[in-house]
Parts: C-alpha cells; sequence; structure tokens
C-alpha cells in the first residue's frame, strides 16, 4: 500500500524554527522527485520546495528562500522540510508529494503548521 505519512508539524511562535517529515511507503521513493505544498485557509495549495530523486537539485518558493530547506534520506524513505524563522504567514497544511515520469503521483494526508504569537 502506497503511503506518505507528515509528521512534526504542529504550532510556533514568528521567528521560530520547525522540521515536518514525510516517510514514504509501498513504493520505490528513490525514483520520485518530492515536494511540500502547503495550503493556507481561503487559497490555493502552492509549492514551497522540490528535490530530485538524488537530492542534488532542489528549488523554493520565493517567499521560502533562505528560510527553508529541503533534504531527503533515501536509506530512510524519508523527506524533510526544516522551516526557520516562521512567519504567519507560513501558517497552513503541508503536504508531501512524490511524483515520477512515468505520471504515479502520490500524496500525503497534510499536516498543519501554524504560526502565531
Amino acid at each position: 500500500q502506497v503511503q506518505l505519512v507528515e509528521s512534526g508539524g504542529g504550532s510556533a511562535q514568528p521567528g521560530d524554527s520547525l522540521t515536518v517529515s514525510c516517510a514514504a511507503s509501498g513504493f520505490n521513493c528513490r525514483r520520485y522527485g518530492l515536494r511540500w505544498y502547503r495550503q493556507a485557509p481561503g487559497k490555493q495549495r502552492e509549492l514551497v520546495a522540490r528535490i530530485n530523486s538524488n537530492g542534488e537539485v532542489k528549488d523554493f518558493a520565493d517567499s521560502v528562500k533562505g528560510r527553508f530547506t529541503i533534504s531527503r534520506d533515501n536509506a530512510k524513505e524519508t523527506m524533510y522540510l526544516q522551516m526557520n524563522n516562521l512567519r504567519p504567514e507560513d501558517t497552513a497544511v503541508y503536504y508531501c508529494n512524490a511524483a515520477n515520469y512515468a505520471g504515479n503521483d502520490y500524496w500525503g494526508q497534510g499536516i498543519q503548521v501554524t504560526v502565531s504569537s
């Protein structure tokens, strides 16, 4: 059974750091590009960061550049999003996604991150 399970979300204050993780199972995630998306209330889902299959190519949304870091551990089949200097506008449900060139596209259930003082 294909699964992507996010963990590590929660509440934080502005300026804090938080890391969310995404554990993959049921498929060979080493052959997949991985992405983090987020969706804030009343807004469309947006791409936050992405990383290619071997972890060498990374890309970030302008709104998080310099603050967020994406990484993956293929041995553990896990992806991470390290979020530093959090802002209230980072409040959203964060989703992990795995996709490959064959058209396979998997999503996690999402995890809430709330940034407020």
